[in-house]
């Protein structure tokens, strides 16, 4: 995924800069990075690898060289950035989230009609950042280029550009990914993450809607480009993604989640008894809470993460890494365990093989039953939006493969529609099935419209694509 997030000042920014990109953290699995506009006139910046390490430690002492009134930063998930510009549209840094999913048409086009160069990452790609600039420098103005790129890309592309001047701020244009300013005296900021803001003195301002251009400088801000009439937020942010202290079009992370396990229990009514609910740390306690709550049922931590050193289970690139540290870094509470029924909630189910091993893993600790409710519907379609999963292909879904054990290599748009509709017999199969391979007592996944209900959003503002393939 990645976050973003920028301050004006009229004093020096850098602590409200390394902070608030701090903060974002926990949507980045690879690189970070802050750029400034200097006292004396110079953009400077710095980038490193934080696979391994968090960014704090990276930055800690990068941060006393970075000194500016401007500055922007961001949690990358794959790309190098803020990168440094010097085009005719002037002196500029820029940072991007988001996925362009048409990208080697793009590149293609651009090397087509110029003599335009790009530079290889490590494994060959080309850093999509880099193209975003490159479309931008083919307009006459910063605001036209950024018109041209929400016109171009297919995917999302949110940026922040920032000149000598100020920073542009452009939301997605289906505003698959959040921007919100932030205010206080002296100082205005913008970040992904609406929470990042508030420990550091800033109270909300604006939310940008889809689409929204505003240009913003330490006196304020100014909309360029008025938000467009229709809107296609990540659902998943608010199920995984999201921290609980953020609020995306005025939904709280955190309060979503107790709705989303008061569906999930409203739907169970009667049908499992367990001794307890519990949640998969972290993002599926707050779903486990609101179970909880709605049922009656006590919630219980029969695991307890281990946080001081384990990074979070998705971040290396190797599956059976990540199979490792997830399981290394739950550590059991047997008396919580021992000879009772337990209700779980994980936030999904993606490949499978993290929840089945952490089923088995309370089946060894002496657990009796194992009911699974994940907080949303059945993963059926990869991303093509953002990137919030490192799965090179739909069949890493566990969804897909057992509909290609059940109905061959090519399968129509037709039958996936059958299975993602939970009233259906191929649905039901379907669970049952991913039941059976990842050894659950019993397993009832999140109905697709309880799930927007949980939002209190209109349905329609609200991508739900990965589960039922309807862009």
């Amino acid at each position: 995924m990645g976050g973003v997030f920028g301050v004006a000042s009229k004093t020096d920014c850098s602590l409200d800069l390394f902070f608030g990109v701090d903060y974002h953290s926990h949507l980045g699995t690879s690189k970070g990075g802050l750029a400034v506009f200097t006292d004396n006139g110079k953009f400077e910046h710095s980038i490193h690898n934080i696979k391994n390490s968090p960014f704090r430690t990276k930055f800690e002492n990068d941060i006393d060289e970075l000194h500016g009134k401007l500055g922007i930063g961001c949690i990358s998930d794959y790309e190098p950035q803020p990168l440094l510009v010097n085009s005719h549209l002037g002196s500029f840094a820029i940072t991007t989230v988001g996925l362009i999913s048409n990208k080697d048409e793009l590149i293609k086009e651009v090397r087509e009609n110029s003599s335009t160069h790009f530079l290889e990452m490590s494994g060959g790609e080309i850093n999509q950042t880099e193209l975003v600039v490159t479309l931008i420098d083919q307009k006459k103005t910063i605001l036209e280029g950024i018109q041209y790129v929400q016109e171009k890309i297919k995917g999302s592309m949110t940026m922040l550009i920032m000149t000598s001047e100020g920073i542009y701020a452009a939301r997605d244009k289906l505003g698959r990914t959040p921007l919100q300013i932030g205010h206080k005296d002296g100082a205005y900021c913008v970040s992904f993450e609406s929470f990042a803001y508030v420990n550091l003195g800033y109270t909300d301002c604006h939310e940008l809607g889809p689409a929204e251009v505003v240009f913003i400088n330490s006196d304020g801000y100014k909309i360029l480009q008025k938000p467009g009439d229709k809107m296609k937020i990540c659902t998943f942010l608010w199920i995984y993604y999201g921290y609980p202290t953020s609020s995306y079009e005025g939904v709280n992370v955190e309060q979503m989640r107790y709705n989303c396990g008061k569906f999930l229990a409203m739907r169970d009514k009667d049908s499992v008894h367990p001794d307890s609910v519990a949640g998969v740390p972290d993002s599926g306690t707050a779903h486990a809470v609101g179970y909880a709550n709605e049922s009656g049922i006590p919630f219980t931590r029969p695991f307890i993460k281990y946080t001081p050193t384990w990074p979070r289970s998705f971040m290396p690139t190797n599956q059976e890494q990540r199979n490792l540290i997830a399981h290394m870094k739950l550590i059991p509470v047997e008396p919580l365990i021992k000879g009772r029924k337990i209700l779980l909630i994980d936030d999904s189910i993606v490949r499978g093989t993290q929840l089945r091993e952490t089923t088995d893993f309370l089946y060894n600790s002496g657990a009796k039953e194992v009911h699974i409710r994940p907080a949303c519907p059945p993963l059926v379609f990869g991303c093509k939006y953002l990137n919030f999963s490192r799965s090179k292909s739909e069949m890493d879904l566990i969804t897909r493969r057992i509909i290609r054990e059940f109905e061959g290599e090519n399968v129509s748009d037709e039958i996936l529609a059958k299975y993602c509709d939970p009233d259906s017999p191929e649905y039901a199969k379907m669970v049952e099935e991913i039941r059976k391979q990842l050894h659950f007592t019993t397993l009832r996944f999140h109905r697709l419209d309880d799930m927007l209900d949980s939002t209190g959003l209109d349905h329609c503002k609200l991508c739900t694509y990965c589960w039922n393939g309807v862009e």
